[in-house]
């Protein structure tokens, strides 16, 4: 049985403070992400960025994960370690970053085109961020977590997309991953019943091929069994009545972003 632990309103504050910062640390990554910085690069100064906001990186050290960020890499879904390899032009590349500040955690994704991408991997990315805006909608006191994954998995396949079924999303509060899984797949009307007072990270991880995944020879990064590229999007939401609370943000990196162009 899973062990939902229900959050105060004050909790939930302290959880928005922390996703707020992951999102202003993607912001903050959003600036230097061009053909031919590393990944590596990006790792250090996310890192710097936590620590001056006197927040600790909340993947660094977890499970023995080496770095601040997940820098997955076109056919890497996510978990890609952070290397020395220059990003090119036309690549996309998920990054999944945590923080643990005031004794909460906050755990946003963005994926991110370089450069010039194909118009079909930008539609891939549009589909997917559209996903989790629909599993949004969805996370309402009353629904149940198969509303949230059918929201994701139908937009998916109406695509022609893969939906990843070995990773999901997961409650969030003073651990990085707690009860309940949120599967990015489902049925309408089944499974657990959401109420105020859960927190949530949805995170749709669709695949422009088929949706089986293998995990790489580093023992971290999941790669698409045919290698054609993924995405990867991530909120951390309050389930209230009527709306959901979104608690995380992806507008300082789309202001970032529309400023770069």
């Amino acid at each position: 049985m899973s062990k939902v632990i229900y959050k105060t309103d004050e909790e939930i504050e302290l959880l928005r403070e922390s996703a707020l910062l992951v999102a202003k640390t993607l912001a903050e990554v959003a600036k230097l992400i061009k053909p031919g910085v590393t990944t590596l690069a990006l790792d250090k100064m996310a890192e710097e960025f936590i620590l001056d906001n006197n927040a600790k990186p909340g993947f660094k050290g977890m499970y023995g994960f080496p770095n601040t960020l997940c820098a997955s890499l076109n056919e890497a879904v996510v978990h890609g370690i952070p290397n020395k390899v220059p990003l090119k032009d036309g690549d996309i590349i998920s990054i999944d970053c945590g923080v643990l500040k005031n004794g909460f955690y906050g755990d946003v994704a963005y994926t991110f085109e370089v450069g010039n991408v194909k118009p079909e991997i930008k539609k891939l990315l549009d589909v997917t961020k559209q996903c989790l805006a629909n599993a949004i909608e969805m996370a309402v006191a009353g629904n149940r977590l198969g509303d949230i994954g059918f929201a994701v998995q139908s937009l998916a396949q109406e695509n022609g997309y893969g939906v990843v079924r070995e990773l999901v999303g997961h409650g969030l509060g003073k651990d990085l991953h707690e009860d309940p899984q949120v599967p990015n797949f489902g049925k309408r009307g089944t499974g657990l019943m959401l109420k105020e007072g859960m927190v949530i990270a949805i995170e749709p991880m669709i695949n422009l091929g088929v949706r089986n995944v293998k995990e790489a020879k580093d023992g971290w990064t999941i790669v698409t069994a045919d290698k054609k590229p993924s995405a990867h999007f991530e909120h951390d939401v309050a389930i209230r009545k009527g709306k959901a609370d979104v608690l995380s943000s992806h507008k300082f990196i789309e202001e970032v972003l529309n400023n770069n162009k």
